[in-house]
């Protein structure tokens, strides 16, 4: 595929959202609501489970199906509560020594005036901290679209994995398009330029795997995430957090 069909397949309405594969991976999943500042926000899904017979927090950004519920989940656009959240429950995670899995899949964070007067890039930025020196294991799964720093607000981990058919990149292609060429209609030339595929990104070492995308898909990501947990559970806190500060600080290097 070319790279804008792979931004057509990332966005396509029938792709598995978070909560199908926490469904399909985690079992006995307890959601968790509210980040005790202003409300619960529904695009991010949160909570406890169990993956295989290993304790985990999840953390998923949820679009939702239906008109209906992408309306309710804010189509995946996060607020600022919707981060807050899901860092409350990663420093639970931390405090009682459970490794932490995201499932990403936003176009971006939500950016209204609401959302901005309470605080979006100061949720995000303390979300990009906290979980660059969180002492727990942290996978982070792009499982759609991942765009900017909303998906980056949780992909700060010890490894990033991409499904074979979802993007990851710091501006959508109709975004990036209108700022270089005044025109959002050059969408399929700016794709190629930005190097979001999967492909691109773990050949360019951003992302660590890709998953391919099959009706087995749960399942298949269930051993994989199974596997790379125990090996980072292995591993010291302090061997875990200096290896995870020295991926971000390799990107670019050359």
């Amino acid at each position: 595929m070319t790279a804008y069909e792979t931004v057509a397949a990332a966005r396509a309405k029938g792709r598995p959202t978070a909560l199908d594969l926490i469904n399909g991976i985690f079992s006995d999943f307890m959601e968790m609501h509210g980040d005790r500042r202003f409300a619960d926000d529904k695009a991010v899904v949160t909570g406890v489970a169990y993956l295989g017979s290993l304790p985990v927090t999840v953390v998923g950004i949820e679009k939702g199906h239906s008109i209906k519920e992408r309306t309710t989940r804010n189509f995946g656009s996060v607020h600022p509560e919707g981060y807050r959240k899901a860092l409350r429950q990663m420093l639970l995670a931390e405090k009682f020594g459970r490794p932490v899995v995201c499932l990403v899949d936003t176009a971006g964070a939500y950016c209204g005036i609401g959302a901005e007067e309470r605080g979006q890039g100061q949720a995000i930025a303390e979300n990009l901290m906290e979980m660059m020196t969180l002492k727990t294991p942290v996978i982070s799964v792009i499982i759609g679209e991942g765009g900017s720093g909303g998906a980056l607000a949780l992909a700060v981990a010890d490894e990033v994995w991409m499904l074979e058919n979802s993007i990851y990149s710091v501006i959508s292609p109709e975004g990036c398009a209108s700022i270089l060429w005044k025109d959002a209609a050059k969408a399929q030339e700016a794709s190629e330029c930005l190097k979001l595929t999967a492909g691109d990104l773990l050949q360019l070492k951003i992302i660590e795997k890709v998953i391919p995308e099959s009706e087995s898909l749960a399942e298949n990501l269930r051993t994989e995430l199974i596997s790379a947990v125990g090996v980072l559970c292995d591993m010291e806190k302090d061997e875990l957090v200096e290896k995870r500060y020295s991926r971000f600080r390799a990107i670019g290097a050359y």
